[in-house]
């Protein structure tokens, strides 16, 4: 049997998404991944691996990442649920569990990935949740940061904002939507596209923070495009700010409607 499970948790402890084990090991090993097989591991008494919907780096949070994973063992939705968040650390819980087609992947079933980075826009330093904050001293525009980000909407060749650590095959992907709004002493940035390369979005936050603070125009973040030079776009954002708002599935999949679309 096949299980969809969406989870939540806080990256500031784990050293990211990946097993860091070799596969099958159940090693706890400071990965988001190895806690949670852990965890299915026992609720299903035999070992659990998982595919997940996009990998998250060290320090990075999700909202909900989901996974899949195949088990011959019978267990309720409700017990999956419940079962494996009592074994998770405190950081992370199953938000639910939907039994899905063998058909049915994480990563390759999705249709889009949604992002969100905060940033605390003060003079003085974040003292609580700054674990989920970047944050910036200099005052921000957030309409410029705005109006240079819909340059990257559409199928582009995002070489200007991928690590050099990025291993996929090539650079282009569709960037569906983009947004930046100011929310009182805070400036967010929301964007989803098909896919995200490897620091694709904490890139683009450091490239547009460099608009809002006026030491680049508005322009440049096409220019930046076009030239494809990561080497000369702005420096990647701090981790803390960024959360995964989990991907995105037609909706003929039958799971929960904070992960579905209409196809």
């Amino acid at each position: 049997m096949r299980l969809a499970l969406g989870v939540e948790y806080d990256g500031s402890g784990f050293s990211g998404w990946q097993r860091l084990s070799a596969a099958g090991a159940m090693v706890a090993d400071g990965s988001v991944q190895a806690a949670l097989e852990i965890a299915l591991s026992r609720v299903a008494a035999v070992p659990v691996t998982t595919v997940c919907a996009g990998r998250t780096d060290a320090g990075v949070h999700a909202r909900c990442q989901v996974v899949h994973f195949d088990c011959a063992v019978s267990r309720d939705p409700r017990g999956w649920v419940l079962g494996t968040t009592a074994n998770l650390p405190p950081t992370m819980a199953v938000r639910w569990c939907v039994p899905v087609p063998d058909t049915f992947s994480a990563r390759f079933s999705a249709v889009a990935r949604a992002y969100r980075y905060r940033i605390l826009n003060r003079s003085a330093r974040p003292g609580l949740e700054r674990q989920y904050l970047g944050w910036e001293r200099m005052p921000l525009d957030a309409d410029a940061m705005h109006a240079a980000a819909q340059a990257l909407c559409g199928e582009r060749d995002f070489s200007a904002f991928r690590s050099v650590q990025c291993q996929a095959r090539h650079a282009r992907r569709n960037l569906h939507w983009i947004a930046v709004r100011r929310l009182g002493d805070e400036v967010v940035v929301e964007v989803q596209a098909n896919a995200f390369l490897h620091h694709m979005v904490r890139n683009i936050v450091g490239s547009l923070l460099m608009v809002g603070r006026g030491e680049r125009p508005v322009h440049w973040i096409a220019d930046l495009l076009e030239g494809r030079d990561r080497t000369v776009a702005g420096p990647t954002a701090p981790a803390a700010g960024l959360l995964f708002l989990g991907p995105r599935y037609p909706r003929s999949w039958g799971l929960p409607e904070e992960v579905s679309l209409d196809a």
